[in-house]
């Protein structure tokens, strides 16, 4: 689903940072050699999430969600000097070209990859964030909120993608709702409740959650 038009839409990556040589190396990769390209953030998303880091300034992000790894390498640029970012993700068969894109992109020693079932993993990891980013099932949204809003420090930001779900979540395109739909349903209204945070659901692309702690 397009929430605006083709033409605005050319419009706004028009007068958008352009994709560097790295982020576009990643794109066509992507497209070419792997299913479900369409989940690649892409440039619009991709600055968005750089520029949040830069302002953020943070020096710990987890990322759940690592997919071919483009947005990792936009939200590693914005880190601090000493910052690191911590990426997760379940699917091993992406493992060698996502580890050829951080080396490419000379970000290896920022960039923590860790593969394995984010459930399990995170309870793992040492540390608060200051930044988590949330791309990976929908089902489990509500799950890695619950994991990580605990452990956020003050001020930190909770990102979560494909919350408008391409307008399922609606409700109303007349047909039963699916578990991943009505599992975001559900994540939105959990943010929208919590009091630990104040948030924002920004219409870029499919949606993101912002949500800020208190």
């Amino acid at each position: 689903m397009e929430f605006i038009s083709p033409e605005l839409l050319a419009y706004c990556q028009d007068h958008t940072s352009p994709e560097d040589e790295i982020l576009k190396h990643i794109d066509r990769e992507t497209h070419a050699r792997v299913l479900m390209p369409r989940m690649l953030s892409g440039q619009l998303q991709g600055k968005t999430l750089e520029l949040f880091t830069k302002m953020l300034n943070p020096s710990v992000i987890l990322e759940i969600g690592t997919y071919t790894g483009y947005s990792a390498v936009c939200m590693a640029r914005g880190l601090s000097e000493k910052g690191k970012l911590i990426t997760l993700d379940i699917n091993d068969e992406l493992e060698e070209m996502v580890r050829g894109f951080f080396e490419k992109a000379g970000l290896t020693d920022k960039i923590d990859f860790q593969l394995g079932n984010a459930l399990e993993l995170i309870p793992q990891l040492e540390g608060n964030f200051d930044m988590v980013f949330i791309d990976a099932d929908k089902i489990n949204y509500g799950l890695y909120y619950d994991l990580v809003i605990d452990r956020m420090n003050k001020g930190g930001i909770i990102l979560a993608d494909n919350v408008l779900w391409s307008g399922k979540i609606l409700g109303n395109t007349g047909k039963k709702i699916d578990k991943d739909t009505q599992a975001l349903i559900n994540f939105n209204k959990m943010v929208q409740a919590d009091p630990r945070v104040e948030n924002v659901l920004l219409p870029i692309r499919d949606g993101i959650m912002m949500a800020r702690k208190l």
